[in-house]
């Protein structure tokens, strides 16, 4: 599927207009989610005002790890991890140490909306920094990869683990040269991969071979990731979630118009999976039976 269908079958025909702030703003996002008694990353704290940048080393004082990221970013721009700190030192996961200072100019440039879809004033959000599960350790370099599902109509119908490299600066960001990993929806496995693009076969950074990697807790991942067609009511969503060490799967953020890379990670177009989906029409279901439907309609071998 191309960009054009994409924009006019599914993002504009299924996601209404007023929806989108609940999605473009992560920190809306965030408060609906939990409202709905879905899990996420752990809210450390907000600036809202640049007078509020004063408050910026008392909020962050009692946390060594955390994230700082724009409400209204896209991309992964605006996005800074914070892996481990001494004192006014800070440490990004590849090492790179930054000044308090530095620290400051960065929540500035995030309040004054240089990151924002729109370049208007934004919201910056400092969350707890997500502990990934072991069995990615090998997988992904200097960053928490996270998992990439596009839900239509409530129904998964694609799915993608982005794995950071040292090219995207430990951030799941593909446009940044994180790998794309293509999942079989019927067991959480690695299928295909791509970084820029291109076929790869195992991690630039850690040569770990994709071929071996199962996603852990993807019975549990994949029903709540359908569970945010009722959260928002978007018709056509990406769903992105990071599996937590300890607290298992949570929902990062959700895209009204998810990217097609997707397609090029598994190998196979979203068209054909969409169009099943339409025959579904008009039958209710709760997010794990269409959860359990997805995985049994596009298992490897129906691609």
């Amino acid at each position: 599927m191309g960009m054009n269908r994409r924009n006019v079958e599914y993002v504009a025909a299924h996601n209404p207009r007023h929806l989108y702030p609940l999605v473009d703003n992560k920190l809306k996002t965030k408060l609906l989610a939990e409202q709905s008694g879905i899990a996420v990353p752990k809210l450390l704290g907000t600036l809202r005002y640049q007078h509020d940048v004063k408050q910026l080393h008392s909020q962050l004082l009692p946390h060594q790890k955390f994230v700082i990221k724009p409400a209204k970013g896209s991309g992964g721009k605006g996005i800074l991890v914070i892996a481990e700190r001494e004192h006014e030192i800070y440490f990004k996961p590849s090492e790179e140490a930054i000044d308090h200072e530095a620290l400051e100019r960065h929540v500035t440039n995030i309040l004054s909306g240089l990151y924002s879809l729109s370049g208007t004033p934004d919201i910056v959000m400092i969350e707890a920094m997500v502990q990934a599960h072991p069995i990615f350790a090998s997988y992904s370099f200097e960053g928490v990869p996270d998992i990439r599902v596009i839900i239509f109509r409530g129904y998964p119908v694609m799915a993608m683990l982005r794995l950071a490299t040292h090219a995207s600066d430990g951030k799941a960001n593909l446009h940044q040269g994180a790998v794309g990993v293509g999942i079989d929806l019927a067991t959480g496995k690695a299928l295909h991969a791509v970084q820029h693009d291109r076929p790869i076969y195992q991690h630039p950074d850690t040569q770990q071979i994709f071929s071996d990697l199962q996603i852990p807790n993807w019975d549990q991942l994949l029903p709540l990731a359908a569970a945010c067609y009722e959260v928002t009511g978007l018709g056509y969503l990406g769903v992105d979630i990071v599996i937590d060490k300890d607290r298992g799967p949570l929902i990062l953020e959700l895209n009204a118009r998810p990217g097609l890379a997707i397609q090029m990670a598994n190998g196979t177009g979203l068209t054909p999976r969409l169009a099943k989906i339409n025959t579904l029409a008009g039958q209710h279901r709760n997010a794990e039976e269409r959860a359990q439907l997805s995985k049994e309609l596009f298992a490897q071998s129906s691609n």
